[in-house]
């Protein structure tokens, strides 16, 4: 369902058309807490998903972000074998003004109301620290401190999905996963984009920076020997790679127009403004896009060890599965002439209904 037409449709009618279970309203006056936690399906686990922050124009963007963030993570999780299910929680608020320990703790309770339904982690707006305060309230997060038992910042994990899934692709475009000498767009150089950028520049791939924090350009761009450049130009560039690591909808169709990439892959959620048509349009010009709830899940694969109780060592293997995850999106895409982002969610759905069919028996 396009983003553009949700203001016109009622909250339980976008609830049946992405498939949700639940949706829930957090207010708490006395903290400030204003949030919307999606539940979409928890067929094959618990509903494990980060919490944004984000001033959102209005509670009608909110939930459209919930809900689409949280049917990604569904099919994040199917599609990299996990047994969870797909959730999200959004805060409304500037998360550089408006976070305080009680705001989170408060938020923290609605969670745990929620009988361990719902996971939380970190994600955009939120860090390692808030899931501390989270977890004052709930046992029920993930990503907390490695110094209080848990896994940690995710972000490293989530980074090296994505770079796993920019080599399949260029792969798959080049014949050769060496980076050496490709050049890479990163817009959006945050805790994932920094170190994407970092494992980039190791290969010596020739690496071009934006972002709106011009701080953090600068320390990026001198810390990695990467070339800054304007966001206005970049789709105009003639580069081998775009790699979207913030906010989701930067692919649509006045951009597609403009774009000279042979391949799309970032960590950023939602890249795809209109899921069909705008995949459409990627596969009539000829540019392989890989499926990003696919490529970033490395994050979630980090907060699914911490709960299972396994290691690096296995997060790690289960990471490096993102390579040939991609690799096997793109040779149904090829093989069903349909978009990558089409076949990631065959893929995923046909595990989700095969588990259902197992739940049943029983």
């Amino acid at each position: 369902m396009p983003a553009s037409s949700s203001s016109d449709i009622s909250i339980l009618d976008q609830l049946s058309a992405y498939g949700h279970k639940k949706l829930v309203y957090c207010n708490d006056p006395d903290t400030g807490l204003k949030a919307i936690i999606a539940i979409h399906d928890t067929t094959l686990g618990p509903a494990l998903g980060g919490t944004r922050m984000w001033s959102y124009a209005t509670e009608a963007e909110a939930l459209q972000d919930a809900l689409r963030l949280s049917r990604g993570m569904t099919y994040k999780a199917a599609i990299t074998g996990l047994n969870l299910g797909g959730g999200k929680g959004v805060i409304i608020g500037d998360s550089r003004k408006d976070k305080t320990e009680t705001l989170m703790r408060s938020y923290g309770r609605f969670i745990k109301n929620l009988n361990g339904e719902f996971i939380t982690a970190e994600e955009m707006g939120t860090n390692t620290r808030d899931m501390e305060f989270i977890r004052m309230e709930t046992n029920h997060v993930t990503g907390v401190p490695e110094s209080i038992g848990g896994a940690g910042n995710p972000a490293p994990f989530t980074a090296q999905g994505v770079y796993l899934g920019i080599k399949a692709s260029v792969k798959e475009v080049f014949g050769t996963d060496m980076l050496a000498g490709r050049t890479i767009v990163v817009q959006g150089i945050g805790n994932v984009g920094e170190h994407l950028v970092a494992l980039l520049r190791k290969e010596n791939a020739e690496v071009l920076i934006s972002d709106i924090n011009q701080e953090q350009l600068t320390y990026v761009a001198r810390k990695y020997k990467a070339k800054t450049i304007e966001a206005d130009k970049i789709f105009g560039i003639d580069a081998d790679v775009y790699a979207p690591c913030a906010m989701g909808a930067t692919v649509n169709s006045k951009t597609i127009e403009k774009m000279k990439f042979a391949i799309i892959a970032g960590s950023a959620n939602n890249q795809l403004k209109d899921e069909v048509a705008d995949s459409e349009l990627l596969l009539k010009k000829g540019i392989l896009f890989a499926p990003d709830y696919l490529i970033n899940a490395g994050g979630l694969i980090s907060c699914y060890s911490e709960l299972t109780g396994f290691g690096k060592k296995r997060t790690v293997q289960l990471t490096e599965n993102i390579y040939d995850a991609t690799r096997n999106v793109i040779k149904l895409s090829k093989t069903d002439h349909i978009p990558t982002n089409i076949a990631a969610n065959r893929i995923a759905e046909k595990r989700i209904e095969d588990v259902k069919k197992i739940k049943s028996s029983y």
